[in-house]
C-alpha cells in the first residue's frame, strides 16, 4: 500500500495521551510514524486546521443482511459508515435468519470483504433465533469472529437463561451488550410513558423497564464478572444503577446515541414516525442526567443505533410504524452539538469514546488507537465545519432520519481505512 503523509493536523489520540499539531505517516496498511516529518514522499494530505484522530468506530449498528435487503445491506451500511467518519462497524445479529451460528457470523467477513469500504465486525446471538429460550452456538461464533454477544432488539428477559449466558460468554472472553427491555412493561408501549403519551392515546414505555433488566444483570453478574454492556441508554435512573455497579468495581459499560441526548418525548407531538425510537425518546431530566453520566465517565462509548428501515415501514400511523433511524451519516456533527457546543467534554474525550473505548469493548486490538504499528484507520474532522444536515447526500439506504435540516457544527472530512483514503470531500488537501 502506498505511503500517505498527514501533515500539520492537530493529532487527538486519547489512548496514548497525544493532542498536539503534527504529522502521521502510513504505510503498508499500518501507523508507521507520529510526529514532524521535514520532508514527505508518496501522497500528503494537508490537514490543517483539522484533527487527525483513530478511525471511528460503531460498535452499534443494523446492517439488516440477510434478510431484509430492501432496508440496508452490509454495503451500503459500510457506505454509510465511510460517509460518517467510521473506519469500523458492529452489526447486531437481529437479521433474517439471526445471526446465531458461526456460518452467519463468516458471511458477514464475506460481504464486508467485497464491500472493500469499511471493517465489518459482527456481533452474535445469545440466544438461537434471539428467542431468549436457548442460548446459540456462543463458542462457535466467538471462534468465527463474533466480538461480542447480544439478543439486540430484545432482551433476555428470562434471569436464568441470562445466568447461563453470563457465565457462557465470559470464557470467551467477549462482552455482552444487553438490550435493557423488560418485556411484560412495553406490551403495546411506542413512546415514553407520561402525559404527552396520555394526551396522544399512545400506549407508554416507562423508564423502569431498562431500569430493571439492568439491575437485575448487575446482580446476576456480581459473582461472574463478564464484561456487562448497556445499549442505548435512554433513562437518567439506569446511568445511577451502572454507576454503583461501576464504583463497586464491576466490569459495566454503557453507551448512549445522538437522540436520546438531544430529542426528547415532546417531538412525539406531531405523529412523526420519526420520532418513535426503541427504548423511547425521554424528557429533559433524562438528557440532563445522561450528559452528567458522559462528563464523570459513567458512559464511556458513543454508539448510533443505526436503524434503517424502508419508507413504507415509517409512513403509517405511530402506533405501527417501525422503531428506529439511521445515524451513521450524521452522528459525528450531532455528538459535537450534544456535547461540545454545551460544554459537557472536550474534542479529546469524545474521540476517547468513539474510538479507544469502543475498540476495548469488542476486543478491537489493532483499533482505536494511532500508536505505531497499528492498523492505518483515521478520519479526520472539521471542528468548524458547520453545516446542514441532508438526508439525500446519506450513502446508505434508509432516509428515516429526524435530524433532516438541523445545523450541526462539526463534519467528517476524510475516511482512511487501512491506509487508502475510503472518503474525502476535500480532495483539494492532497497532493501528490
Amino acid at each position: 500500500m502506498a505511503r500517505l503523509t498527514i501533515k500539520d493536523g492537530r493529532v487527538i489520540d486519547p489512548a496514548n495521551h497525544i493532542d498536539t499539531v503534527t504529522d502521521l505517516i502510513l504505510e503498508g496498511g499500518k501507523v508507521t510514524k507520529v510526529g514532524k516529518v521535514s520532508r514527505a514522499s508518496g501522497a500528503v494530505f494537508d490537514a490543517s486546521g483539522l484533527l487527525v484522530t483513530p478511525g471511528l468506530i460503531d460498535p452499534h449498528v443494523h446492517l439488516r443482511e440477510p434478510g431484509q435487503e430492501n432496508k440496508e445491506t452490509i454495503a451500503s451500511g459500510s457506505a454509510a459508515a465511510v460517509n460518517g467518519g467510521f473506519t469500523s462497524i458492529c452489526c447486531m445479529p437481529n437479521t433474517d435468519p439471526a445471526l446465531d451460528d458461526d456460518a452467519r457470523i463468516e458471511f458477514v467477513y464475506r460481504q464486508a470483504a467485497r464491500a472493500k469500504l469499511c471493517n465489518v465486525y459482527p456481533v452474535g446471538a445469545i440466544t438461537k433465533g434471539r428467542k431468549g429460550e436457548e442460548l446459540a452456538e456462543i463458542g462457535l461464533m466467538s471462534k468465527a469472529g463474533a466480538v461480542a454477544f447480544s439478543d439486540d432488539g430484545c432482551a433476555v428477559a428470562s434471569a436464568g437463561v441470562m445466568a447461563k449466558a453470563l457465565r457462557y460468554v465470559k470464557m470467551t472472553g467477549k462482552a455482552i451488550m444487553q438490550h435493557a427491555e423488560e418485556p411484560t412493561l412495553t406490551g403495546g408501549a411506542v413512546m415514553n410513558a407520561g402525559d404527552i403519551a396520555t394526551e396522544l392515546g399512545l400506549g407508554g414505555w416507562p423508564r423502569v423497564a431498562e431500569e430493571v433488566i439492568i439491575q437485575r444483570d448487575v446482580l446476576l453478574n456480581e459473582s461472574v464478572g463478564c464484561a456487562y454492556h448497556v445499549q442505548h441508554l435512554s433513562s437518567g435512573g439506569s446511568v445511577d444503577i451502572i454507576r454503583r455497579a461501576r464504583k463497586a468495581g464491576q466490569p459495566v459499560t454503557a453507551e448512549v446515541a445522538p437522540h436520546h441526548l438531544l430529542l426528547t418525548d415532546e417531538d412525539c407531538r406531531t405523529y412523526d414516525t420519526n420520532f418513535k425510537m426503541n427504548p423511547p425518546l425521554r424528557q429533559k431530566v433524562d438528557i440532563k442526567t445522561l450528559l452528567k453520566g458522559v462528563k464523570d465517565g459513567v458512559i464511556t462509548v458513543l454508539a448510533t443505533d443505526h436503524a434503517p428501515h424502508t419508507q413504507q415501514d415509517k409512513d403509517v400511523e405511530f402506533a405501527s410504524a417501525a422503531f428506529g433511524i439511521v445515524g451513521l451519516d450524521c452522528a459525528l456533527g450531532l455528538y459535537a452539538k450534544a456535547l461540545i457546543d454545551t460544554g459537557t467534554i472536550d474534542w479529546p474525550h469524545m474521540i476517547a469514546m468513539m474510538t479507544i473505548h469502543p475498540a476495548q469493548l469488542c476486543g478491537l486490538d489493532t483499533k482505536g488507537t494511532l500508536s505505531e504499528g497499528m492498523d492505518a484507520d483515521v478520519t479526520l474532522i472539521d471542528p468548524n465545519g458547520s453545516h446542514t444536515i441532508d438526508i439525500n447526500h446519506f450513502a446508505g439506504q434508509g432516509r428515516n432520519c429526524p435530524f433532516d435540516g438541523w445545523e450541526v457544527p462539526a463534519r467528517p472530512v476524510a475516511t482512511i481505512v487501512g491506509g487508502t483514503i475510503k472518503m474525502n470531500c476535500e480532495k483539494q488537501r492532497v497532493k501528490r
